[in-house]
């Protein structure tokens, strides 16, 4: 019963999260869940709480109360490193890469729990029949690629780790329209192959084109959720995100 009751469970479940550096709290009373084989965003302009809130859920800013689950285990105290070896990943803002390695050094580095060659060697197929370019440019430094080629380098160092969640964080960040159209291609691609999603963005319109449920934060409280199509139709988003 025990394991069909994890089975059912969301893939992430945050109940009344209330995190704080030194003694503000950024984030207040949050709950929200993700469903398993879903794209869920967390909608919200900058300083509303949204990084604060990945790095609570991956044990780098710990919670100062709530809980955190992640497919029905509690992860709340857990130290980062063992949450990551549950399947949680995280692409972070910014297209973050090693500048000095190659681009295959910087896929290696994401799936450095596993010490099967053939498991690795699988997956790093995986990740250039996503991103042609990254195999062939595989001997290239990440540093000297342009910005769209380091997304595609972060995400895919992200996939190496075969992860059951993937939390992604502003990938529309600093890309141009049609980059951040591919990107957003990329991320539906990468759930229909079976990964969840929480997505985690300022670009609405299209963050609720591929989502599935959404949530929207404002000064680290969910003030909207619902439907992709639902919140497309809230008034009070419509009025903060669409004019």
């Amino acid at each position: 019963m025990a394991e069909q009751a994890i089975a059912n469970a969301p893939a992430l479940k945050v109940e009344n999260l209330c995190t704080a550096y030194d003694r503000a709290d950024v984030i207040t009373d949050l709950c929200l869940e993700v469903a398993q084989g879903s794209i869920t965003c967390l909608l919200g302009s900058n300083g509303t709480g949204k990084t604060t809130l990945i790095r609570s859920i991956l044990g780098l800013t710990p919670a100062r109360a709530g809980r955190i689950f992640f497919q029905g285990q509690e992860i709340t105290r857990l130290a980062t490193h063992r949450i990551v070896r549950l399947g949680l990943a995280s692409i972070p803002e910014g297209r973050k890469v090693f500048p000095g390695l190659t681009v295959r050094e910087n896929l290696s580095l994401g799936g450095f729990q596993e010490d099967d060659r053939a498991v690795l060697a699988a997956r790093l197929e995986k990740v250039y029949d996503i991103f042609p370019r990254l195999r062939e440019r595989a001997g290239q430094l990440a540093g000297t690629m342009s910005g769209g080629e380091q997304a595609m380098v972060s995400i895919g160092r992200g996939l190496m780790g075969a992860p059951r969640l993937l939390i992604i964080d502003e990938p529309s960040l600093g890309l141009s329209p049609l980059l951040v159209k591919e990107n957003f291609r990329i991320v539906r691609q990468i759930n229909e192959q079976g990964i969840t999603v929480f997505l985690v963005e300022q670009n609405v319109r299209q963050t609720l084109a591929i989502s599935h449920y959404g949530y929207v934060l404002s000064k680290g409280r969910v003030v909207a959720q619902g439907t992709a199509e639902h919140l497309r139709g809230n008034r009070e988003v419509q009025e903060a995100y669409f004019g």
